[in-house]
């Protein structure tokens, strides 16, 4: 088992855009939603291991709103999958002292499932090993245009002077209101994008993209990673390291 990262400078909010599934599984002559199962199973291990490496907070991509472009089969399994996981994976995570949360637009995901994602925020809220968040049907963009619409609905009922917009108000109307921004985000897969993921939120994030595709991301890899975080000088703007 890979020693624990040193707890100093350690990333305390990590974010990860979990790349390759699809591609993982067609080089092995797998249907690509056999990667997609795989990537499951590290999700699970991830979550498991985090805590021990200083993670407090731990935010996936699961699905972005433009992977509705994917094949009819790939979405259907994919939709039949995140249902699957969460029905598993509840008893595990009040065990784990785990707290999920989903981030995104819910309106176009069937009513099943985000039933399910509702009875699993209620019932891990009061969890805090882990504040596990997980983007489904989830955009950068479009969750800062859902925020300015709804910045524009206050505004319009007065219940907001537009004189008082700061930054902290739009990081109110956000998903991730009661999220820290992420320090570190990794992306898998030796794709070089930030793909419209925490897009806001990412403004002075640290990045570590690694060739290794996300079946493929075991703790030792997650180790790699936050040891180059921890070489990092984040300096904010400012002249000096923070």
């Amino acid at each position: 088992m890979p020693k624990n990262t040193s707890p100093q400078k350690s990333a305390r909010h990590v974010a990860v855009v979990m790349d390759g599934n699809g591609r993982w599984a067609t080089a092995r002559g797998l249907e690509r939603l056999k990667g997609h199962v795989r990537g499951v199973d590290r999700v699970r291990e991830t979550v498991k291991v985090a805590p021990a490496h200083g993670i407090e907070y731990l935010t996936i991509f699961a699905f972005s709103t433009e992977n509705w472009k994917r094949s009819a089969r790939e979405v259907l399994g994919l939709m039949a999958l995140f249902r699957r996981f969460i029905r598993k994976e509840s008893d595990t995570m009040m065990r784990d002292d785990v707290r999920v949360r989903f981030v995104g637009d819910r309106l176009r995901l069937d009513k099943k499932l985000r039933a399910l994602m509702e009875d699993l925020e209620d019932r891990t809220k009061n969890n805090r090993t882990l504040n596990l968040t997980v983007a489904l049907n989830y955009g950068g963009r479009d969750e800062i245009t859902r925020a300015v619409r709804r910045i524009a609905q206050a505004v319009q009922s007065s219940a907001l002077d537009p004189d008082n917009i700061s930054e902290d108000t739009i990081a109110d109307f956000l998903d991730t209101a009661d999220l820290p921004d992420p320090d570190l985000i990794i992306r898998t897969s030796g794709e070089h994008r930030t793909s419209n993921f925490l897009t806001w939120q990412a403004a002075y994030a640290e990045y570590v993209f690694t060739q290794t595709a996300w079946p493929d991301f075991c703790e030792s890899e997650l180790v790699k990673s936050l040891e180059q975080y921890q070489n990092r000088d984040r300096r904010f703007g400012a002249s000096e390291a923070v």
